[in-house]
């Protein structure tokens, strides 16, 4: 008898196989939907004001000059200083890094820069630049070698009007908590990374390729202890990996 006459088809084992990971797909899908959907409820909560504001670290920004601040532009440039000025924390007043240098660790101050408008910054109406404003920067033209192509960047010309200044950073608000969204997210994140998931809810969610040397870091139980070595030194390098 003809199994295509059949009134339900008879499914092969490979078949089999190809829905249950079908499925498992489909799963992953919309437990990274539903993670997704519980940011937003958790981004959309109310913040409130704290009874006692607390120090976290150091913030450092660009002020006006002291000449500056009386001179007959002082608005004009406080202006275009909120549309360019840059924010950067750290635990250290002194907004030190460590750096190596010659085989030798030292402590380097980190520079700051104002901010640099691109093509899409600079006719973006947000920012709305006047044409008194576009008059301040310099069109600069660099080829990079990672895109290669030609990069076109407005940097402020006349950057000696501001000055970085340091003061405390203080934690005056916090946002709400709930904790059904708190306990779920746990539950989900608990489950992708126990099972390894990441990688392969990006790759169906995004359609991007995966290096785990990369964004995420692979689990110690699927990496192979014997990969890669040669074999006269298997015994010394799988005495190394287990210590």
């Amino acid at each position: 008898m003809n199994t295509h006459e059949w009134p339900c088809r008879i499914k092969s084992a490979r078949r089999k196989r190809r829905l249950v990971k079908t499925d498992r797909d489909k799963q992953l899908i919309q437990l990274y939907k539903r993670r997704k959907e519980l940011w937003e409820q958790q981004a959309q909560l109310p913040w409130v004001v704290l009874e006692e504001p607390y120090q976290r670290g150091w913030k450092r920004f660009f002020v006006l000059r002291e000449d500056i601040k009386h001179s007959p532009r002082a608005e004009f440039y406080e202006a275009l200083l909120a549309k360019i000025n840059t924010t950067e924390y750290h635990h250290d007043k002194s907004f030190k890094q460590r750096k190596r240098r010659k085989g030798r660790y030292g402590y380097v101050v980190t520079k700051q820069m104002l901010r640099e408008l691109d093509l899409y910054d600079w006719n973006s109406a947000k920012l709305d630049l006047s044409e008194q404003e576009k008059a301040c920067f310099t069109r600069v033209e660099t080829f990079s070698i990672k895109t290669r192509r030609l990069e076109i960047k407005y940097v402020i010309t006349e950057s000696w009007r501001y000055v970085l200044k340091v003061a405390p950073h203080m934690i005056t608000h916090k946002r709400l908590k709930d904790s059904d969204i708190e306990k779920e997210l746990g539950r989900i994140d608990n489950h992708t990374n126990n099972y390894d998931l990441p990688p392969r809810i990006e790759l169906l969610t995004h359609g991007k390729g995966y290096n785990w040397n990369g964004w995420y870091s692979k689990s110690t139980k699927y990496i192979n202890k014997f990969k890669n070595i040669p074999r006269y030194a298997n015994k010394e390098a799988y005495l190394e990996l287990e210590t």
